[in-house]
Formats: structure tokens, sequence, C-alpha cells
């Protein structure tokens, strides 16, 4: 990684007269102290004009618009103010990857760092302006030595350019800050992205009506648009072919670890998508009993089974969210089939009661009966079933609910309020897991031996149609004997 020539380095009285002159600060222990007045002379010229001209909207820019119609709509006569975020410092002054607040992308389409989009209210609705980090100024040596000049990180869209892309009148984001501290009347503002964004607003904003700020455009996302399917299903597609990556490199996996499953399914992901959309989950033996195993540092071996829970993330931000249960040899044993059988049977039933008029919680409710049955029948817990599912019995060995909204996020939707979530009836256009899983614990003294260190969950992507639903990740198998017949092809 080249030196970075710009960290933020605190002011010294002997450096403050030098900066005020130089707006280019130069790290502090860096080969090269300053820059001449020839050098700095010579990079202002000899540059070609690179502006782009004539570019199309982007894919989804009439969903985009009217998104922000209907956010106008409910918010009328008052100014609304979403931003993108920042960057978030890793280690000293390396930082994570930028991701868009999912609220600014699904507004905008947009993605770039520091934006800010905001809706000023006028006669008949608002009027919608993005505020984005131009260009990087070459007069004055920002492009080549600012830790964020263009020779650094690359070349960002003009002004013009995002206006032509996105289909919204653009402005430098430099200026809003000092603009929103002047603004007056009502403001709304997305929270948790911009600090300075929020310390401008500090005296014009209150908890309570961001909050429904957020609360809105949570529950906007509840049903997707054809736009935000084909996202879903694109990113249902790429993940399929990520698990089949990993079966194909089990060997592999066993003579390292964990990780070598994380990083095969990370390299699909990267090439097809964003990104994951979460910390992958890749889980072998006992560790398959730990709902959100992300270390990925134990043994892979061969007898025990691998849950490995990932989704890729696509380009416009949208992310599948799917589980396999493995057996690592390729054949699960009798003990490992049985448990595994349970859990497909419950996945069967909850997948059935996803269907429009349906109530949200009846998938989880008719998974939640069949585990409770086996667990029942199988003499862990005595029944009969209906007071182990009063008393919530089953949850020793089920743990977690069966299945949560999916889109921009893995937990989509997560700030909409109770009623017009868990509480609500399923519409066509709804996206959701459907999850159930058993896990018997190593140190769980309450089963046989045999169950102990086996984890089992069965995931897929679930949309709501007109006429029922619809599996986006149905390319995956799902059934043990199908999913037996699967690996032993994947491996040849």
């Amino acid at each position: 990684m080249a030196e970075e020539r710009t960290p933020e380095n605190p002011e010294t009285p002997e450096t403050l007269a030098e900066s005020e002159e130089q707006a280019i600060k130069q790290r502090k222990n860096g080969l090269y102290q300053g820059v001449s007045d020839e050098l700095a002379e010579n990079m202002k010229s000899g540059w070609a004009d690179t502006e782009l001209h004539d570019l199309e909207p982007i894919a989804q820019a009439d969903r985009t618009a009217a998104r922000r119609a209907a956010l106008s709509a409910r918010f009328p006569g008052e100014r609304l103010v979403i931003p993108a975020g920042n960057l978030k410092t890793r280690s000293n002054d390396t930082e994570y990857a930028f991701r868009a607040s999912t609220e600014y992308a699904y507004l905008t389409g947009d993605q770039t760092q520091d934006g800010v989009l905001v809706l000023e209210p006028v006669e008949d609705g608002h009027e919608a302006t993005i505020y984005l980090l131009p260009r990087s100024d070459r007069e004055n040596g920002e492009f080549w030595l600012d830790g964020q000049g263009e020779l650094w990180v690359g070349r960002r869209h003009s002004l013009t350019e995002a206006e032509q892309l996105l289909g919204i009148p653009a402005k430098d984001v430099r200026e809003l800050a000092e603009s929103l501290k002047e603004a007056t009347g009502p403001v709304r503002n997305v929270r948790g992205h911009d600090a300075g964004i929020e310390a401008a607003l500090t005296d014009k904003v209150t908890a309570e009506r961001d909050e429904e700020l957020r609360v809105y455009l949570s529950e906007a996302r509840l049903v997707k648009d054809a736009f935000e399917v084909a996202e879903l299903q694109k990113a249902c597609d790429a993940t399929a072919r990520g698990f089949e990556d990993v079966v194909k490199v089990l060997d592999k996996a066993e003579a390292t670890s964990e990780r070598y499953i994380e990083g095969t399914f990370f390299l699909r992901a990267r090439v097809e998508g964003n990104d994951v959309g979460y910390g992958t989950i890749a889980a072998a033996g006992p560790h398959a009993c730990t709902l959100h195993w992300v270390r990925n540092d134990g043994p892979v071996r061969s007898g025990d089974l691998l849950l490995l829970d990932a989704g890729v993330e696509t380009t416009e931000l949208y992310t599948a969210d799917v589980t396999r249960t493995l057996p690592i040899s390729g054949t699960f044993t009798d003990v490992q089939r049985k448990i595994y059988d349970a859990v497909y049977e419950a996945q069967e039933a909850g997948i059935a009661a996803v269907k429009p008029g349906a109530a949200y919680r009846d998938f989880h409710d008719a998974a939640q009966r069949v585990l409770a049955e086996k667990l029942v029948e199988w003499g862990l817990v005595e029944g009969p079933v209906d007071r182990v599912l009063e008393l919530g019995l089953q949850r020793r060995w089920t743990l977690h609910g069966t299945g949560h909204m999916l889109g921009m996020d893995v937990h989509d939707c997560a700030a909409a309020r109770t009623e017009a979530y868990v509480d609500t009836t399923l519409e066509p256009g709804m996206c959701l897991t459907v999850e159930p899983g058993l896990y018997f614990q190593a140190d769980d003294l309450t089963v046989p031996e045999e169950y102990r260190g086996i984890g089992v969950r069965i995931e897929d992507d679930i949309l709501v149609t007109a006429d029922g639903n619809r599996n986006l990740s149905e390319a995956l198998p799902r059934r043990s004997d199908e999913v037996e017949a699967w690996m032993a092809g994947l491996k040849g």
C-alpha cells in the first residue's frame, strides 16, 4: 500500500502558519516534507479533459424519483436531510470500505461517501438536491496531495455527471453544513451517519421527529418493487454459485480451516456483487450451534456438518441471506439426517404459510410447531405440544425466530413499527427469510450424547406473490438426499 501523504495530524503552533498557506498538509513521517513551487506549478497543467458527456440515467432513476415523491407527500412543508455517511477509521489512517446508508441509497441510487440528499419544501411539495464531493481540485494540488484525492482513491463523478446519472440537481457538499446552520422551519434528519450534518442541525431537530423519518423510510421498503425483486433474485443466484464454489473446495478447507470457506464465498461476492451482505457464518462441527459464528477459525472435519450462512450483496446493495447445512464428507450420518430432516420438515411448513393475506407470524408458528412436535417425539421435552409452545420450551434448542424481512439490509425494515412488521399481514412484494433451526450444544446434558454438537439451519429467501410465494434461492437443494446428490455431482 503506497504511503499516503495527508493524515489528520493535530496542528502545533509551529505548523499552524504553514498550514494556513498550504491547504494540503504533509504526513508527519513522510519521505517528502514539502512541495516545491516548481513541482506544484507543473502538476497544475498538462492534463486531458476527462469530463463524461451524454450519460444515461442509472437503471433505477425512475424508481428513486417515485420514492422521493412518496417521501415528500408524507412530510409536506418540512426540510428532510438524508446523509450517505462518512468513512470510518479501521486503524490509524486506514479506513473501512465505505457502504452508503440504506436510506440514502434507497432514495438516490448513489453510493458515494459524504453525500447528502436534501428535500427543500416548496409550495407544491419539495425540491430535491443531492450534495456531493466534486472532482478533486487540480489548482490547489488536492487531486494528488490529499489522502482522498483522485490520484489516491480514484476519480469521482463531477457534479454535472452526477446530475445526469441520478436525475437530481447536484451541489458541493462542502457548503452544506454552513447552509443548514442558517435553515429555518421544521427539519428532519436521518441520524447516525454524518456527525457534521448532525452538528449543523443540533438546534433544529428533535429525536422524536427524526425517528419518525427513519421509521417511515424503513416501512417504505416493506414492499419491494420490480427492480428490487430483480436485484434480490440476482443476489440469490450469485449466492447459489458461491455455495457451489464452497462444496468444490471442501477438501482444501479440511486441510486449513473455516477461513478457507469464508474466503471462497467472499471471492464470489466480490466478483458478482459489491460485497457480502453480512459477515459470513462458516460454522463447522459444534460451531454450528453458535448462531452468529463469524470467527471462522475452527477446523473442518470429515464426518461433521458445515453450517454455511452467507449472502452476496449486489452492486445496488440488495443482499441474499441463505443457509445450508452440509455433510462435510458428502453423506449425512443417521443422527445428522434425523435432525436435518426435522428442520427441513419445519421449513416446508413455514414456507407453505407464506402467502398474501396471511399473518406475518404464521410462518414462524408453523415451523415452530413442527420442531416442538419432533422434540416431544424424541423425548427431549414433555408434551403436549401446545403446552411446549405456550411456555416456549422448544426454544432451548430452536433459539431464534424463524425469519425476518430482507432487502437492502439483511435484517431489512428493522425500524418499522411492530404493527407494520411482525403484527402485519403479508402482501405481494414482501420478501422474507424462512430459517428454522435445531441446535444441540456440545455441553447440553439434557439430550443424548449423539445429538451434542450438532446444529442445523436451513434458510431460504421467500417472495410473497399474488398467488402464494416464490423461493428466490430454490437453485440450492434442500432435501437431505438431494443435498447429497448435489454435493456428489459438484465433487465429480
